[in-house]
């Protein structure tokens, strides 16, 4: 049903001509009039009544033409942009995006055939995929505790949850990285997101476009996605076996840097405690510098102790903590979370504050119970006693197997996931073809790097094998052996 119907009156200025917007705002219910605003705005450019570089009305102008406030136009604007639908120029305004590469054509939407459309690629075996082996996921538990929050939590589950999210989960999560992460947090330190990629959203909003960002090479390739979506700056920053060099990131100009010290993706380098003090002087040395230290696996660090946060010796409150329950628990529950520095609350409640948490609350509350009543733990030593054995065997079984003359392991030690370098005359392109021609789904070091980086590594597998069962392991052997020996 269509939210709304647009009418476009020009107004003449000594700039260009621009489009003022008229939307109905009768009968929205309990929608909040920001939220339907924005619904109305992003309606009309998915459906092309808005097309792409149409300069919008200002806030000003707009808020009158509506006869509502100017923060409801702030409020709604700031979510479109947050989701790349429009884009700002300072001191000239905000301009719909093009999303040509994004949106689906008519035809394309009525086609079964579409491209676009067309189901994934299935595989004999994914080794690319860091999808969990749904056969772990505690359903017993889970379906128990979700049957206890709809008999005992009915009323809360029918109000409006803080911006930051619940406290019952925000306090479980601080008790859980007091005690598995020696991190002394507060919960109004504690903010929710449905997913890391928001919460990365927040926080260009928070910094500000202005700034300049840093990303690992190689790296995580959503994270320099998202920062060339919100149209800032960033810079690749080379890892060595040390993890980021620290005068490659001082000489980069970049005020805010995104690691993942703890178990680096995807070369699995633990950055040395002698490189993590580095990084924390580099922060302090000029003011607004800040680092996003993402935990995104620490929990299955399989042999030794976890390694300690970089928040947790931090002394100048230059870390931003972040983590999410989709690697220990499942890639569907989209639940994530950061740590903020206490001086960056109210800053942070101030400016972003008008954002509802976009996580339900009966995942929240589900989830803080999974977690004060200990299951959370329980499930996370049975994960990593389970994740131990299917890597011991999966690297006997290599060790066993024709490919032992042919390839070298690196990395196993943390994380789901080693590296397995081979010994071929294949590119990396070729054996990738060859491999999927046998339903062999590969990732390779070199997909990780930035277009022209030098000294790129070839013939570097990713074997993730989180998604692995102890059945799975033969023919996974047979499948490789096929792919580099034949």
């Amino acid at each position: 049903m269509k939210i709304s119907n647009l009418t476009i009156v020009s107004i003449v200025s000594l700039e260009d001509i621009i489009p003022m917007l008229t939307y109905s705002f009768t009968n929205i219910g309990s929608d909040s009039l920001y939220h339907h605003l924005y619904q109305c705005i992003r309606e009309d450019i998915l459906c092309g009544n808005l097309t792409a570089e149409t300069k919008l009305p200002s806030k000003r102008s707009f808020a009158k033409n509506l006869g509502v406030s100017n923060i409801t136009v702030e409020n709604a604007y700031a979510q479109l942009q947050a989701e790349g639908y429009i884009y700002s120029i300072p001191k000239k305004g905000f301009y719909v995006r093009n999303l040509s590469d994004l949106t689906l054509s008519i035809s394309q939407t009525t086609s079964p055939t579409s491209n676009s459309l067309r189901m994934p690629d299935k595989y004999k075996v994914d080794l690319a995929s860091n999808q969990m082996n749904p056969e772990q996921f505690p359903f017993s538990v889970w379906s128990k505790l979700i049957r206890e929050t709809l008999l005992n939590r009915h009323v809360e589950l029918m109000q409006t949850p803080p911006w930051g999210g619940v406290w019952d989960l925000r306090h479980a999560i601080c008790s859980q990285l007091k005690d598995f992460r020696g991190m002394d947090v507060t919960p109004e330190q504690i903010i929710i997101g449905a997913g890391t990629e928001y919460l990365y959203g927040l926080l260009i909003q928070l910094f500000g476009q202005d700034k300049v960002y840093a990303v690992e090479n190689p790296g995580y390739h959503k994270i320099a996605k998202i920062y060339e979506n919100s149209r800032v700056k960033y810079r690749y920053i080379p890892i060595s076996a040390k993890g980021i060099d620290a005068l490659e990131l001082e000489s980069s100009g970049a005020q805010i840097v995104h690691l993942s010290p703890s178990h680096h993706f995807p070369t699995g380098i633990v950055t040395p405690i002698g490189t993590r003090y580095e990084l924390l002087a580099w922060a302090t040395r000029q003011p607004g510098r800040y680092i996003i230290e993402d935990d995104y696996d620490s929990e299955f660090r399989l042999s030794g102790k976890p390694i300690p946060t970089l928040q947790s010796i931090d002394q100048s409150e230059r870390v931003i903590y972040m983590n999410t329950f989709t690697k220990s628990l499942s890639s569907t529950i989209r639940i994530s979370y950061m740590v903020l520095p206490k001086h960056l609350l109210e800053q942070f409640a101030k400016r972003l504050s008008f954002y509802s948490c976009t996580v339900s609350n009966f995942e929240q509350y589900t989830l803080a119970r999974f977690i004060e009543d200990r299951y959370f733990e329980k499930h996370i030593n049975r994960m990593r006693t389970y994740y131990r054995k299917i890597r011991d065997e999966l690297l006997d079984a290599i060790a066993n197997s024709a490919l032992a003359t042919h390839c070298n392991i690196a990395e196993e030690d943390s994380g789901l996931h080693f590296l397995l370098y081979i010994d071929t005359s294949l590119s990396d392109d070729a054996l990738s073809a060859k491999a999927k021609e046998y339903g062999l789904h590969l990732s390779f070091l070199s997909e990780y790097y930035e277009k022209g980086s030098p000294n790129i590594p070839a013939h570097t597998l990713i074997i993730n094998y989180s998604g692995l069962t102890s059945e799975k392991i033969p023919q996974v052997i047979t499948l490789l052996s096929k792919c580099i020996l034949t």
